[in-house]
């Protein structure tokens, strides 16, 4: 479970206005998970975290901002865990299977708290929308962790530049089929990504063959300069 306190545990000492700013994102988050996001209200938050109403807006201009806060706590203690569970695993697809596995683990108890942001993703202007400008930060921070799965491993450069872009997109594919899993312990998703991994690992140790590359690799140098135009990816 995403916890707060966990996501800083190793942290330096806090000022007060610092830990009172954690104090009102563990309660709202809190909030959200048990009333739903679109209930619970800054007045709510406030009341629960014992600050006054102007202190919460003062840390939080709104209830946006604090899920921005959460989308950022998540990224920081999943690429923690990504760090200390990928050394000594050298397979591609037991890499990308650590890392999926790992977001879920953090996200297990924010099913249904993420079922309701993921209303806004089809709306461009929202600021929680997974693709909207304003989590542009929080997007490129994910598929960084991705790219950390592919270090050490034996792919051409093109791979490693559409890998994370499109392991991050699966990934939003896999959370939604998460927040649906009633299985226990959400094991049909956690099947979905060791196949999901397992395949796109072969696919691309066998697109990076030395008879198959020729024939890809002017397919890969498209899509990545579609995806520059686009906006998705970066020059490395």
């Amino acid at each position: 479970m995403f916890n707060v306190a966990e996501a800083s545990a190793r942290a330096p000492r806090k000022s007060a206005g610092e830990r009172t700013k954690e104090l009102i994102l563990e309660k709202a988050l809190d909030l959200f998970r048990k009333q739903g996001f679109e209930v619970a209200t800054m007045r709510d938050i406030a009341r629960a975290a014992k600050v006054a109403t102007g202190a919460a807006y003062y840390y939080f201009p709104s209830k946006e901002a604090i899920v921005s806060a959460y989308y950022d706590e998540v990224q920081r203690l999943h690429a923690a865990k990504v760090r200390e569970e990928l050394v000594g695993k050298e397979g591609l697809g037991e890499r990308l299977a650590s890392v999926m596995h790992l977001k879920l683990e953090i996200l297990k108890d924010d099913r249904k708290f993420l079922g309701a942001l993921f209303r806004y993703t089809g709306e461009p202007g929202h600021p929680l929308s997974v693709f909207g400008q304003a989590t542009e930060a929080q997007r490129k921070q994910s598929m960084e962790i991705f790219r950390q799965a592919l270090v050490g491993t034996e792919i051409g450069e093109e791979l490693k530049e559409l890998l994370p872009w499109g392991m991050w997109l699966g990934h939003l594919g896999i959370i939604v089929y998460f927040i649906h899993d009633e299985s226990e312990g959400q094991a049909r998703t956690h099947k979905l990504v060791d196949r999901f991994a397992d395949m796109l690992g072969g696919l691309a140790q066998l697109t990076d063959a030395a008879l198959v590359r020729p024939f890809v690799k002017p397919f890969q140098v498209r899509m990545l300069e579609t995806l520059r135009e686009a906006g998705w990816s970066e020059e490395t």
